[in-house]
Formats: structure tokens, sequence, C-alpha cells
């Protein structure tokens, strides 16, 4: 199933969109810093005394790989483009819960050139929250296998995949807004699904599920205990979603 917005109208809608967004990111340029040598670096976080997690990452320019499989509640390796990209980690604990800021030096400007890549693994059993801002790059979020009930995902340009896929023991909410580029949403089809997805001026496709309504149900949904509810909000690109039978690989 697919769906297309097109038209003279639209196209000339994209034009001044495109035009807009070319004069943003060319005045975010003026800020940007030159790359130095490429840095490396490891940081570990502990639950401590917290019995919940929320997790919230800013990334203005680069590749971004969010995953399960942490011994510890946040395991990240980053690799980035001298001092001034550097990422800024902080935790706290207030009322039981803890809260992880990852930001990126600048804000959302980030290195003219070089590598800035963060690998972050979260723990599984941890009841999490989690927001991701990008503003440029590719991001790959695994994140099937998490105690996650909240997801929100804010996309700038470039690639995103979300992946949903494998098993989930608790009810999901999550919102998914796009930039420019392309987002793709893997979907399981052992849990329950239901989504409402529109684009802004591009294209929503859909493989495996039907229409409900304004959204879109998988066959588990209204049968399996569990159910994920997301909603996608396109902005100049295309949004696919798609089921998956396997449990995603990290």
């Amino acid at each position: 199933m697919r769906r297309s917005v097109g038209g003279t109208r639209v196209l000339a809608e994209a034009g001044i969109c495109l035009s807009l967004l070319l004069l943003l990111f060319s005045g975010c340029n003026r800020e940007y810093w030159e790359a130095g040598p490429p840095q490396a670096e490891s940081r570990t976080i502990k639950l401590g005394e917290a019995t919940s997690a929320r997790v919230e990452i800013e990334m203005g320019a680069g590749e971004l790989s969010v995953g399960p499989g942490a011994q510890d509640l946040l395991e990240a390796d980053f690799t980035y483009a001298g001092p001034g990209a550097r990422p800024k980690v902080d935790y706290n604990v207030s009322g039981g819960q803890g809260r992880v800021t990852i930001r990126q030096s600048g804000g959302v400007q980030g290195p003219r050139g070089g590598s800035n890549t963060w690998d972050l693994h979260l723990n599984n059993k941890v009841p999490l929250t989690l927001k991701v801002e990008q503003g440029a790059g590719r991001s790959r979020l695994v994140l099937g296998g998490l105690a996650l009930s909240d997801l929100e995902v804010q996309i700038g340009a470039g690639e995103t995949l979300v992946d949903l896929g494998g098993e989930w023991k608790k009810d999901l909410t999550a919102k998914i807004e796009g930039g420019v580029g392309k987002a793709t949403v893997r979907l399981p089809s052992q849990v329950g699904v239901r989504a409402r997805a529109q684009g802004g001026i591009g294209a929503v496709n859909v493989h495996g599920l039907k229409k409900d309504g304004d959204a879109y149900v998988n066959e588990a949904y209204g049968k399996s205990p569990v159910t994920i509810r997301i909603e996608i909000e396109g902005g100049i690109g295309e949004i696919n979603l798609e089921t998956s039978e396997a449990p995603p690989s990290v």
C-alpha cells in the first residue's frame, strides 16, 4: 500500500520549504567548527538508587546507534572530531528516577568534516522512557527487547531506522517526527500495533499492515496483551512502515 503526495501546488510548496531549509542550514554552518584530530571515549553509567530512567539524546550531526544489551544502565562509545565535538553526558537521580542526558557540545551545531559517531547501549530490564533528537546524519535505533514505555524521536535531515521488532512485555506509546530524508519504522508482527502516519510533503509507504479508520493495524492488534501505539508525522521525504517477524540484531 502506498500513498503519495503530488501535484504542481505540492511541488511549489516543496521548493519553498527546501529553500527555507537551505537557508537555515547555511546559517547554522557559520557556527560550525573545524574538525580536529579524531578522539575516542567510552562512558558507563550505573543505575544507582534509581528504579527507572529517562534517557534524552541530542545529536547535532553524525551517526547515531542505540540498542539494548548494556549490563549497566548505559554503555556508550563515542568517536568525535576534536574537543569541540565532545559529547556531554550527565546523570542524576530524583524521586527514584534516573535521568541521563547526552548532548553534543555546541547544541545543534557540529564539526565541519571529521567523524562523529555515537554507539549507545541501554539496559534491557530497567523501565525506560527515551527521547532522541538528531539534526542531521544517520541514525539506527534498535529498541526491541528494552523495557521501554514511551518514545519520542525528532529527525532533522538524513536517514533513520526505528526498529521496534522483537518481543515487548509492556505497552509502548511512540511519536516520530520526520524532517528531510527517509524514515523507516520496523514493527513487530506478534505484538499488537496501531499506527497513525501522515506525510508532510512526500510519501507514506505501508507494508504488512491494514487500514483501520485513520490508522494502520497488524493482525495481532486487539488480540495480544501488549500494544504499540505510534504516531508518525513526516516532513519532506519518505516514511516507510513495515513489519518484521525476526528479532532485531544490534
